[in-house]
This record gives structure tokens, sequence and C-alpha cells, in this order.
């Protein structure tokens, strides 16, 4: 063998260590979040088509909205994170697959915009919880114009949303609306090679629900 080769053999051998290392870090991050993930919000890892194993750099994730004006939404999202991550500035990227009208969320690629509210990502403060937390954050927020507590800056993936929301609110409002709908409509479509199956209640879960809920039969 060359010296070269074995160099080679040497480099591959410590990425390979760097990458589990890596890996490592992002397991014991997932399991935080059985504890400590915001309410509503949940996260499966994808499925590896190769071997068949969790694919901890790659998830499936749906967000039950249950109050304000996204009351009722139930969103689905992908989240991937790059080869390096949780160095300093490695975004985890966030897309979401239902469609979600929002001035923190592109129009037509579905992206959330992480890098504005965490302009500065650094791996002491910031980790997967805190890009839950602000999946979960975008459906309650009031304002995007960066002029208060709840949105220190501007928003800008969708500035037409933005605009719209100060200059016609009740026009805003209804685009919400609409995207809640659609998003109730698309719940039981689920995409090619999610973790997450959602299914149709059959009439016999529907009934016994209303009679949990005090709304079965006439007595």
């Amino acid at each position: 063998m060359t010296i070269e080769a074995t160099m080679t053999s040497a480099q591959a051998e410590k990425a390979e260590k760097e990458r589990q290392i890596r890996d490592h870090k992002i397991v014991i991050e997932y399991k935080h979040l059985r504890v400590h993930a915001p309410g509503g919000v949940y996260i499966l890892p994808a499925v590896d088509p190769r071997t068949g194993a969790a694919d901890v750099r790659h998830y499936h994730g749906v967000v039950f909205v249950r109050r304000g004006p996204y009351a009722n939404g139930v969103f689905k999202f992908r989240i991937r994170l790059p080869p390096r991550y949780n160095d300093i500035g490695t975004y985890p990227s966030v897309r979401f697959v239902s469609y979600v009208y929002s001035p923190h969320v592109h129009p037509g690629t579905g992206e959330l915009d992480v890098r504005t509210a965490y302009p500065g990502w650094s791996p002491r403060k910031h980790y997967l919880v805190t890009v839950l937390t602000f999946i979960k954050k975008v459906f309650y927020v009031k304002s995007f114009d960066g002029t208060d507590n709840e949105s220190s800056r501007p928003a800008v993936a969708n500035p037409d949303a933005r605009d719209l929301h100060r200059s016609d609110p009740a026009a805003y409002r209804r685009k919400v609306e609409e995207c809640v709908r659609d998003s109730q409509r698309q719940m039981y479509v689920n995409e090619p090679g999610s973790t997450f199956k959602f299914s149709e209640e059959g009439e016999a879960v529907k009934v016994l629900r209303g009679l949990l809920l005090g709304n079965g039969g006439d007595g």
C-alpha cells in the first residue's frame, strides 16, 4: 500500500469516527425531546431506504395547532440536518409538506425561515428543540414587522403575506383559514416514505369518541 493510499484510508477512518460522534450527539438531542419538545409538535426519524435503519439526520414531523388563527390545523413538515450539524452556522432545514400561509414560510418551497429567527446559530444554545419551538411559534405570533417582543426581526420569507397582515387583517385571516382547511383535507394524504401515517377513523371509533365527549345518543 502506498503512503498516499494509507493517508486516504486514515482520513476516511477519521471522517467516519467524526460522523459517528456527531450522530451520537444528535441521538442524545432526539431523546431529549421526549421530555422537552413543545406541546403539539412531534417528529420521527425517517428510514434510510438503503439500510432500513433510522436516519437521524432526516425527520418527518407534524404540528397540531390548538388555538389562535391556525386553530385545528394539522401541518406536516420535514427536517434535514446538514453533515456537520451541530457546528456554528449549520442550520437545520425545515420544509412544510402542508401548505402554510405565513410570513415566515416561503410560499413556493414551503421552507421555514430559520436563519432570520436565529441569525447566529450556535451549538452552545441552539438544538433540535430550538427548531421545534420556532415551528410552533410561527402559528401563534401576532406581529411580523419586528416591532414588538414577539417578533424581534421582520419576517421575510413571504413579504406579501406580511404586508397583507398589516394592510388588510381580515383578508389575511381568510387566507390563513383556507390553509387550515387545506391541512385538514390533506391530513390523510400520506407522503411516500413518511414515518407518520394518518388513517381515517372507522365508524366505530367515531361513535366511541362521540360517547366519550358526551355527544353520542339522545340521552
